[in-house]
């Protein structure tokens, strides 16, 4: 009997050992941590059988499976808690020369595990080997947003597809899947990893396989000249699993970038239009003109003209009339590709609106230069036709411009700009005279970059004090609308219409600049509060 004991405590080390290395392979984390756990279930299960009271330690070495058991008291002259404290005498009898301040060491029998002590035991471990198997997985992935990686369809959940990558999970949800593709389990399954998170029930990875940076790097991986860095994937846009439009780049002159991505006998375009589906791609030569390269997005249209605003970053183009189903596309979709692949928003015009369009305009700006320079009708549209758009153009644009047109001196530009600054004096009136009748209080008026037809603005969208302002945020001041295809009937939808202020063209940093503007008054009323409350009598 007295040689089991050893061969059995001797057995329950190694099990130690080997259930530490098991673990540890299986879950792909450090044994360290594997111990530790197992530290850690000991502890509690020996506060559990000594009492929770007391300090105690647990030791397991991860090479031979030693476990050592130990209680830390502190020497202190009268002690108060007789679980973690011990006076200098009984110290003394457990550590020789121990003394006042100092923590000695109480080793403790190994425990038994009895079966409730054992499934906490277990629990504990668990945990802790949960917990450091998602840090792994969060380390493995955090830094791969942007690869493609490939893996096994798992399970099918609410429309959301989760797939086994290997040593974790990652779920496609329903939006960023390819419209009407069919997935089974056990489909292998190729993915973008488009974000990971850190969330209380562990990483979650996001993949897509709906975005348009998908298509970029199956094509990266198809066409070598993409991934050498030969072309470039400029911009590109999809209507998954219908469309798409890819515009590209070569930076070597020798080398086609529109005939390499579409390979041999179009072998490399249609491996990529095989794993989307049979999505139909438009390879477009990307330019640096604008203009030319909405001509290429717009294609199989035949474009006659280009105008772009590049202020509000719209562009009109003018096309046949033959062409305009071809250039809007079945329900907008190829025009609205092409917005996105320019980030513009495009209005299509038939020729025949193109030019009802510009005799409205020549009219209406004819008769409002007519009205408020008092002009006759011949010189207002002489100004119209030299491309004078608006009372400000006129006022502010340099004298020699004006004198220099056919007809016209330098008397009659001097006198055509002392009109338009009158006019827009007149302008500026009648809208104070309007916001103050909004009632827009007249400190709004000193904030920089605010006009009076601005405030007026403002007021309609009761804005009236410097605390309305100063609550807005600068998107909702000044945020341009969505950049969308033209529609046939106006939005109404609220993120399509802008900020308040949207209209003026204000930049961000003019929209950070009036929100500090009107927010500095709290700042200001601060010390002032600080003093009255300094001042007031104490009891």
């Amino acid at each position: 009997m007295a040689t089991a004991a050893p061969a059995a405590v001797s057995a329950n080390k190694a099990e130690l050992i080997a259930i530490a290395d098991a673990v540890a392979r299986e879950k792909l984390i450090d044994k360290a941590i594997v111990i530790e756990a197992m530290e850690d279930a000991i502890q509690r299960a020996a506060r559990a059988r000594y009492g929770a009271e007391n300090d105690i330690r647990a030791k397991l070495d991860g090479e031979t499976g030693d476990l050592r058991l130990w209680r830390v008291l502190e020497v202190v002259e009268e002690p108060e808690d007789h679980f973690k404290q011990i006076d200098e005498k009984g110290a003394q009898k457990l550590q020789k020369g121990a003394a006042v301040g100092d923590f000695i060491v109480d080793p403790l029998p190994p425990i038994e595990f009895g079966r409730i002590a054992a499934q906490a035991a277990k629990q504990v471990i668990f945990q802790k080997v949960r917990d450091a198997e998602r840090e792994r997985q969060y380390e493995e992935f955090k830094d791969r947003a942007n690869e493609i990686i490939t893996g096994v369809v798992k399970r099918v959940e609410f429309g959301h597809v989760v797939v086994d990558l290997g040593r974790a999970e990652g779920v496609i949800r329903r939006d960023q899947q390819i419209p009407r593709e069919m997935v089974r389990v056990g489909d292998r399954i190729r993915s973008l990893i488009s974000a990971v998170r850190r969330e209380a029930r562990g990483p979650q990875i996001f993949l897509s396989r709906a975005h348009p940076e998908f298509m970029k790097k199956l094509f990266a991986q198809e066409v070598p000249e993409i991934y050498d860095g030969i072309i470039e994937i400029k911009a590109a846009a999809r209507d998954p699993g219908s469309r798409a439009k890819i515009g590209v780049i070569s930076h070597d002159s020798s080398i086609d970038p529109v005939g390499a991505c579409v390979g041999m006998k179009g072998s490399r375009v249609q491996a990529v239009v095989q794993e989307l589906q049979g999505e139909k791609i438009d390879i477009i030569p990307w330019s640096q003109d604008l203009a030319t390269f909405v001509v290429n997005a717009l294609q199989p249209a035949t474009v006659s003209r280009v105008v772009i605003d590049e202020e509000e970053s719209r562009i009109e183009v003018v096309v046949p009339d033959d062409q305009l189903s071809l250039a809007i596309g079945r329900r907008g979709q190829n025009v609205r590709l092409a917005s996105q692949l320019t980030a513009s928003q495009i209005d299509i015009l038939t020729e025949a609106d193109a030019s009802e369009k510009r005799q409205r305009e020549f009219v209406e700006r004819s008769e409002m230069f007519q009205s408020e320079l008092d002009v006759d009708e011949t010189l207002s549209q002489l100004l119209v036709a030299e491309g004078f758009t608006s009372l400000e153009e006129v006022a502010y644009v340099e004298q020699d411009e004006i004198a220099s047109i056919e007809g016209l001196d330098d008397e009659i530009a001097t006198e055509l700009q002392s009109r338009a600054g009158e006019a827009l004096e007149r302008r500026e009136a009648a809208a104070r005279e309007e916001r103050r009748a909004l009632g827009v209080d007249d400190a709004l008026a000193e904030i920089p970059h605010l006009t009076e037809a601005m405030l007026v603005t403002l007021g309609k969208a009761n804005i009236r004090t410097l605390d309305d302002l100063a609550d807005l945020a600068t998107d909702e001041l000044i945020q341009k609308k969505r950049v969308e295809p033209r529609r046939r009937e106006p939005s109404t939808r609220p993120e399509d219409k802008g900020g308040i202020l949207a209209e003026y063209g204000l930049t961000e940093e003019q929209g950070n600049e009036i929100i500090m503007a009107a927010r500095a008054h709290w700042f200001e009323d601060e010390p002032q509060a600080e003093e009255a409350a300094d001042a007031e009598p104490s009891e």
